[in-house]
């Protein structure tokens, strides 16, 4: 047998191997890329709704999702990817600070700038061009959403005084005469 026979021969016997190979790697790349957009995609949608579970939810998939990938077991992550986790840690990091009354508007603005560079290093990895301005002002969200919200959280806080005995529940007798 001569080389270029057993160079066929190989050919023959890895071809499919290595088709189907790449084709795998092929689908985890296409996944991960999916799977980022999945979450970007969320957090551009619940942006003016951040204790929404819908956000709350896509908050915690980063570090799993922008985490990278492994290349012969050792984990490997781009430029862009480490860009986001640290604007995910530092905006974490703010999110679990509470703030008083004094400092609460400080504290959402700050919680604002955050969010916005977040989203901006998660557009740039996933491949969308948007600047801080149209993060920030490009959300909607109407006022009756806001006065829903506020409403449901009185509600829910009276109900829990009620319930817990700190306030009574005041009624009235009124008799058919």
């Amino acid at each position: 047998m001569e080389a270029k026979d057993l160079a066929i021969v190989a050919a023959t016997l890895l071809g499919p191997v290595l088709a189907v190979q790449a084709q795998k790697a092929l689908e985890r790349i296409r996944e991960r890329r999916s799977r980022k957009s999945e979450v970007f995609h969320t957090l551009m949608a619940t942006r003016a709704a951040r204790v929404s579970a819908e956000h709350v939810k896509a908050l915690n998939m980063i570090d799993l999702v922008f985490y990278g990938h492994r290349v012969l077991g050792i984990p490997r992550r781009s430029k862009s990817e480490q860009a986001v986790l640290d604007a995910w840690r530092e905006y974490h990091d703010h999110l679990g600070t509470q703030a008083d009354e004094k400092t609460q508007e400080i504290w959402n603005v700050k919680g604002e700038e955050l969010l916005i560079n977040l989203l901006f290093a998660m557009a740039i990895d996933v491949g969308y061009k948007f600047d801080r301005v149209q993060l920030k002002k490009g959300a909607y969200s109407p006022i009756a959403h806001g006065n829903l919200e506020l409403e449901h959280n009185i509600l829910r806080q009276l109900a829990l005084q009620v319930m817990s005995g700190k306030q009574a529940l005041k009624m009235e007798v009124i008799t058919d005469s």
